[in-house]
């Protein structure tokens, strides 16, 4: 039997108007994203991946079609994403291409800041990350500003907010882009022990290639449209 689906997309298209031309940013996209999997989006520039990551995010309502998170329909042509913003807190993670640290917090200032955003007491939520960066091996850096990190550093600090709250769904745009090969595998890594762990369903969009062997399928975009998704390859020997 196979793990329920964390996120849906039924449907889902994004239209919008660009002078006199209509821009079919996605067109009819339906896919099931389950607990414990780690799915790549791949895609040429233009091809609709960061407009699918808005959407199963809820920072972007459809123009049509439905967005379902645990079963619960979240989203559609209709939604109200701003009286979401506390669900989308508490049940999505994201990760973007950049840290985007506060310079001026140390790193475990930086993660306790989200959850102190959603009340929880300072005390409690400095304690929560602490665990966290500990458990991705940043338990000495603590006290570290994001200038005394290292790139790959950086991007655990922020993979370390991001699990902040717990999310169930965990979106990723580009997390190894600044990165070199090593610790760019790194991070990719991290986001399969987190869905192993977690039974987190992890969503990364990315041009890395060599990211294929640590997803569990891809799925490839194609002008708004899904042009293949199939098991990821096996990695070469």
């Amino acid at each position: 039997m196979s793990p329920p689906a964390v996120l849906s997309l039924r449907g889902v298209r994004r239209h919008y108007r660009s002078g006199d031309s209509l821009v079919r940013a996605l067109d009819g996209v339906s896919l099931d994203i389950r607990q414990g999997e780690v799915v790549g989006i791949f895609g040429p520039s233009g091809s609709g991946k960061s407009t699918l990551l808005l959407i199963a995010g809820l920072l972007e309502p459809p123009s049509d079609g439905d967005v379902f998170m645990d079963g619960r329909r979240v989203a559609d042509a209709r939604a109200d994403l701003d009286s979401l913003r506390t669900f989308r807190r508490t049940h999505i993670g994201f990760i973007f291409q950049k840290a985007n640290l506060i310079p001026f917090l140390t790193a475990v200032e930086n993660v306790a800041l989200a959850l102190e955003i959603d009340d929880v007491p300072p005390r409690e939520a400095r304690r929560h990350a602490a665990h966290l960066l500990a458990s991705l091996d940043l338990g000495h850096r603590l006290e570290n500003y994001p200038a005394q990190l290292s790139g790959g550093e950086q991007q655990r600090v922020a993979v370390a907010r991001a699990l902040a709250n717990d999310p169930s769904l965990l979106l990723a745009d580009e997390p190894t882009a600044a990165l070199d090969a090593v610790r760019g595998r790194q991070v990719l890594g991290l986001f399969r022990e987190i869905a192993d762990a977690r039974k987190a369903a992890v969503i990364v969009v990315t041009h890395d290639l060599r990211a294929l062997e640590m997803f569990d399928r891809t799925i490839t975009l194609c002008d708004g449209r899904i042009a293949d998704a199939a098991p990821a390859a096996a990695p070469v020997a």
